[in-house]
């Protein structure tokens, strides 16, 4: 497995059409990619969280819209794509009683690896326990 802890911008947009376009068409504008996001909806709220190619000027791009963004870290893992590697990873953190608050993933069938985006009470010591 491959770890690191990265930072994650999440995003408070409208719950309405269109809201989520003109995210992403600022941030192709200012040639940032999106390497994983996600979202989260309330009734009036979306939550998008995304990790980005860009973080601060993506932030500042929040900013001069009027957005209200925030950031945190969270644990960028690349591991085996097969049954149970997910079980092996909270295992792990359960043992070492870090609790998972969320997380994200999207890979394709055919790819023998997966790309998780993990969020802990305590990303250095999930990182640490991890690697061991």
């Amino acid at each position: 497995m491959i770890m690191n802890i990265a930072t994650q911008i999440a995003v408070f947009l409208e719950n309405r059409p269109g809201t989520l376009v003109r995210v992403c068409k600022a941030l192709r504008v200012a040639k940032i990619s999106i390497h994983a996001i996600s979202t989260g909806d309330t009734i009036d709220y979306n939550v998008v969280r995304m990790i980005v190619s860009d973080t601060e000027r993506a932030l500042q791009i929040f900013q001069d819209h009027n957005t209200l963004s925030i950031t945190n870290e969270v644990i960028v893992i690349e591991c085996a794509n097969k049954p149970g590697t997910l079980v092996d990873i909270s295992e792990k953190l359960a043992k070492a009683h870090i609790n998972i608050e969320y997380c994200y993933s999207a890979t394709p069938p055919t790819s023998k690896n997966a790309l998780l985006i993990v969020r802990t009470s305590d990303q250095k010591k999930a990182l640490k326990t991890l690697n061991t």
